[in-house]
């Protein structure tokens, strides 16, 4: 903006002097609150445990290192579990997602009052609690096992399908919607020619996005009990088996980074 200066010249300046006022006083707030939060993390931490955490941790990694690869073979079973834990998982999700994606979209929920702050809570709610506090609760409610750990990625996941894919509906090409029934098509016809097709791709990208991340997740439920590879995890720990521990470490790893390239693929053949 310009600003007069002493010589009767406009001179031109990138910010006001209140602007500029109001970033100093920004970073002003930004280092007191690091200061604070410093003193917080201070009053909690025992540095001399901090000081030797070099040398414990050089130790941990010479009782970890060769990996025991005989332990191997007891992970086969474990980690196919986690896999039909994630795929069940993500299915199911999918199927109880869909429905409140279409009644959280404003162009396609019947009840704007009602269904659509209803459907909106479920997604927020589902989104809120993490798969493995889901887990945990399932564990205590239906016993520890697999299908603790199946309803668990289920919740986890229909918030996250629910949001993106209602935001895709509710970009849809209305142009679209309003052709089809100009023809007469009843709700259902203009559902399955204007309004599916176009969010199709997007659906299919989500789902398979959801269970990529869902074999992630996962991995970790076996440590409150609802069964993959995650149990064998616990156990290894326990008994402070680190050469077993980094066998799962480098099982999972490598089960990440296939479903990660699955992943990939599957989303740039439909999209």
């Amino acid at each position: 903006m310009p600003v007069l200066a002493l010589n009767d010249q406009l001179v031109w300046q990138r910010r006001t002097p209140a602007a500029q006022w109001a970033i100093w006083a920004g970073w002003f707030a930004l280092a007191v609150l690091f200061v604070l939060c410093w003193q917080v993390m201070n009053k909690n931490t025992i540095w001399m445990f901090v000081e030797d955490a070099p040398r414990q941790a050089a130790d941990l990694l010479s009782r970890a290192w060769p990996p025991r690869w005989s332990y191997l073979d007891q992970l086969w079973g474990p980690l196919w579990d986690t896999i039909n834990i994630a795929t069940i998982g993500t299915a199911l999700g999918i199927m109880l997602a869909t429905p409140v994606a279409f009644l959280a979209a404003r162009n396609t929920t019947p009840s704007a009052t009602l269904l659509r702050p209803l459907a909106l809570l479920i997604i927020v709610a589902s989104r809120s609690i993490n798969s493995l506090i889901w887990a945990l609760l399932l564990v205590a409610v239906i016993g520890p096992g697999l299908l603790a750990g199946i309803v668990a990625i289920a919740l986890r996941s229909i918030g996250f399908i629910g949001k993106l894919l209602y935001e895709a509906i509710e970009e849809i090409d209305e142009g679209q919607v309003e052709a089809v029934r100009a023809t007469g098509g009843s709700s259902w016809q203009v559902m399955d020619y204007a309004v599916w097709p176009q969010i199709a791709p997007a659906f299919a990208g989500i789902s398979v996005f959801r269970w990529d991340i869902n074999i992630r997740e996962s991995t970790i439920l076996g440590l409150v009990g609802a069964g993959g590879i995650g149990l064998q995890l616990q156990s290894s720990l326990s008994r402070l088996a680190w050469a077993e521990v980094t066998v799962i470490f480098i099982v999972i790893l490598a089960t990440v980074a296939v479903s990660e390239w699955v992943s990939a693929r599957v989303r740039a053949a439909i999209i």
